[in-house]
């Protein structure tokens, strides 16, 4: 009887502390940018596994989904490709602080059958593609990129992002500064009217319908591009050199700007100076409401920041992207005590 009574006091003290375990986990809501998503994944398994009780639920819905959930006030924090503009800015609740978190690059990636040499792409090629002025891959302009390269008579179709994407605001940011056309006709923002093409949801979408369409191209994140085993060109720089996006590429395109971000953090590093630039890379950022009520909530984000600067840069690579800069990183933890 006293066995019995004592095994059932075990099972009872059991379920009170399975219990208490299950009352002191903390989830966290998050939303927004499919660019980052891999390694942002990456980051909150990781934190999990140091921290059991801070779980994040992270929804890639775009750029666009982030910044409207946050302006709604149903995430906790969000993530965007673009950094928000002042009048964004202004019409959020709470001010939210910009912490870019990695380097990465936008490929154009492409499905042109009997093709097996690595193609180029100039800036008006580029252009002259996502515009509707060229309709054929063996157009004047991409046979001038690619001497020596048999381009078949293919229609080209062009693949972009349907839905509210960061992918869309950074390949849009770069079409805007190299091709004046583009700037006073589409211009760059997270959801544009392309001229020409077909438009899919997410970057699988975009992956997936150049994949299966024959003459396709599409912009997605090197990563998509990596993980889809899908062939991308080597985009012309603003020093006239073709480069596909590498760690060293993509950062040298963040390496005039190092200054500028000690007062501002919202910067734009597409068609970098410099011949060794990757002219489609941009940071990517997570935007942090200024003052969090729920301190325990307002403990484990200021923890995570000071990791995710710190030991989270060391994912960076094996994810193809590229670590922030230190000095983008000592302006960050800063920033952090600015967390009410």
């Amino acid at each position: 009887m006293r066995t019995s009574m004592n095994m059932a006091i075990v099972a009872l003290a059991g379920i009170g502390l399975a219990g208490n375990a299950a009352a002191q986990m903390l989830s966290l809501n998050a939303a927004g940018a499919t660019f980052p998503a891999p390694i942002y994944q990456k980051w909150f398994d990781e934190y999990k596994k140091a921290h059991p009780n801070v779980q994040v639920n992270y929804q890639a819905n775009g750029s666009g989904g982030g910044i409207s959930a946050m302006m709604q006030g149903t995430v906790d924090f969000a993530a965007s490709d673009p950094p928000l503009t002042d009048k964004q800015v202004a019409d959020m609740k709470v001010k939210p602080l910009h912490f870019p978190t990695v380097l990465g690059g936008v490929v154009l990636t492409y499905n042109l059958p009997g093709v097996t040499q690595e193609l180029k792409f100039s800036p008006e090629s580029i252009a002259g593609i996502y515009l509707g002025k060229i309709v054929k891959w063996n157009d004047q302009a991409i046979a001038k990129d690619n001497p020596g390269v048999k381009l078949p008579n293919t229609d080209v179709l062009p693949v972009y992002r349907a839905d509210g994407s960061g992918t869309t605001y950074i390949f849009t940011d770069y079409l805007s500064q190299i091709s004046p056309d583009w700037m006073k006709g589409p211009g760059k923002s997270t959801s544009v009217k392309f001229p020409a093409g077909t438009g899919q949801n997410k970057s699988d979408g975009v992956a997936g319908m150049v994949k299966q369409s024959p003459g396709a191209i599409g912009y997605v994140e090197l990563i998509y591009a990596l993980q889809n085993k899908m062939a991308f060109g080597a985009v012309k720089n603003a020093s006239g050199v073709y480069l596909k996006p590498t760690l060293e590429s993509v950062t040298a395109a963040a390496a005039g700007k190092a200054k500028a971000m000690e007062t501002d953090l919202r910067v734009s590093i597409v068609n970098a100076a410099g011949k060794d630039a990757y002219p489609i890379s941009a940071f990517t950022y997570l935007l942090i409401p200024s003052k969090i009520d729920d301190p325990k909530k307002k403990a484990a984000i200021v923890d995570f920041l000071k990791w995710m600067v710190g030991d989270g840069q060391k994912d960076c690579a094996a994810l193809s992207y590229a670590p922030i800069p230190a000095a983008v990183a000592k302006v960050e933890l800063k920033q952090i005590g600015q967390i009410q």
